[in-house]
């Protein structure tokens, strides 16, 4: 007779994101996941597959995550300018209680060149962000708020590259008042 799983899916699936998101996939092991997400390895293989498959399920779960989060908190924002300093502001700080950077950054940072699944992943979570960001700056090109001398594309395409820097420098000492310069350095950029 099978048992039943006397624990829920996606909160283990999120202890062991934030682990993977913390230290990164090589420093953790399967027994700081085991004590980490407080189930038996057995039934960490049983639900998840291996320590990479899980890896891969809870970058899943992190981009799922951050996109409806994300995306919703946009949607909300009354002006184009308004949802870029969300993002920006959510590039530099991030939600409460959770590791600083980014699991898909560090993720490609640190496997993107030497795992397939990983590159995959990130870039493909890379492209859905920088789509949200080209579409504001159509939206803010529309309504007025910014110039329509740079192309949408290209312009999102830089700014993706400047947020992908900030979550990478979150993870350092810098101090936040340097990021939030950049940041206000690259919206500039939507006015010109």
């Amino acid at each position: 007779m099978a048992r039943n799983k006397e624990f829920e899916e996606n909160v283990v699936l999120d202890k062991a994101m934030k682990l993977f998101w913390e230290q990164g996939y090589e420093k953790t092991s399967m027994s700081d996941l085991v004590e980490h997400m407080g189930i038996h390895r057995r039934s960490i293989y049983d639900t998840f597959g291996d320590k990479h498959s899980l890896f891969l399920k809870a970058m899943d779960r992190f981009h799922n995550k951050v996109d409806a989060g994300l995306t919703g908190k946009v949607k909300r924002s009354d002006t184009a300018t308004e949802a870029l300093q969300l993002i920006f502001d959510y590039m530099i700080y991030g939600e409460e209680d959770s590791p600083s950077g980014c699991l898909m950054v560090n993720s490609a940072v640190e496997l993107a060149m030497r795992d397939a699944d990983v590159d995959s992943k990130s870039t493909e979570s890379f492209k859905i962000s920088e789509q949200l960001l080209k579409d504001i700056i159509i939206w803010g090109q529309r309504n007025g708020e910014f110039s329509t001398a740079n192309n949408a594309d290209e312009l999102a395409e830089h700014l993706h590259t400047v947020c992908v820097g900030l979550r990478v420098m979150t993870r350092t000492s810098m101090p936040k008042e340097k990021l939030h310069r950049i940041a206000e350095v690259s919206l500039k950029l939507l006015y010109e």
